[in-house]
């Protein structure tokens, strides 16, 4: 591919390397600057940058002062790519880049990558969406100093009693557990807490909702944590086989397969 003097908005996926997107690992090879984010993204990836490359930091600068300098290098003809961490689209503070650089008149594109929420279920083993359990994912953080909706506070949202994917809540879950306690969730339901997935000082916890604040403690895990409740987290799911999807079953019919019949 040949870039053009743009913003490449590219995830760069949770922490392993090789989870970049083939797309965001080109882009990152050839574009004239590379603007990441220090304090998320592997060096190992940027490593693989342009060596030509003028390669900034982000963690320590503000909104503008960066999207100031990403625009300057597009007006002088130069590709950027900005790096974020897993997927620019989840709690990736893209919006307010992609405003002001609207308002300079600089063009951008966003590249999707792997979503820590995804990366944590892999190295989990799980699947968020179980037949005859559960087929809802709901991604969201508890209130902090950012916060929700009303209608989007996590007692709301508990209700439904899905899936839970909490970005950004390690420090919150005390919190996190008094509202699903309130929403009626069983202290027994299943948690797992994956800690800088994929990133060779991750963490894995199984515990339950009740065990769920003594565990982080004990870990001594209070950041890049990513939580997962529901019952979709029962490592026992693996073993038992009571769920199957109609997908492969033999007697459901789709376009690519005629289902077989059963007669007396």
């Amino acid at each position: 591919m040949t870039l053009i003097p743009k913003v490449y908005i590219v995830g760069a996926g949770p922490g392993d390397p090789d989870l970049i997107t083939v797309k965001g690992l080109r882009i990152l090879q050839q574009a004239d600057v590379v603007v990441y984010t220090d304090s998320l993204v592997r060096e190992e990836l940027i490593a693989m940058a342009n060596p030509h490359a003028m390669v900034l930091k982000s963690a320590g600068m503000a909104l503008e002062e960066m999207v100031d300098a990403m625009a300057d290098h597009v007006r002088q003809g130069r590709s950027v790519a900005r790096v974020h961490t897993g997927d620019p689209a989840v709690f990736g503070a893209i919006l307010e880049q992609m405003v002001l650089l609207r308002q300079a008149g600089v063009e951008y594109e966003i590249v999707p990558g792997v979503s820590s929420v995804f990366a944590a279920a892999a190295v989990l083993g799980a699947e968020l969406t179980v037949p005859d359990l559960t087929q809802t994912v709901i991604l969201t953080r508890v209130e902090g100093r950012t916060p929700v909706p009303e209608r989007e506070r996590l007692t709301e949202l508990a209700r439904h009693h899905t899936t839970l994917a909490l970005f950004l809540s390690a420090v919150r879950s005390q919190t996190m557990v008094d509202d699903l306690i309130a929403a009626d969730w069983s202290p027994d339901t299943p948690v797992a807490v994956v800690h800088k997935a994929t990133w060779p000082e991750q963490k894995v916890i199984r515990t339950s909702l009740a065990g769920l604040v003594r565990a982080l403690g004990d870990a001594q895990i209070t950041s890049h944590a990513m939580i997962l409740v529901g019952e979709a987290l029962d490592p026992r799911l693996v073993e038992q086989g009571d769920h199957r999807s109609k997908l492969y079953d033999p007697t459901f019919t789709h376009r690519y397969r005629q289902g077989a019949t059963t007669g007396e």
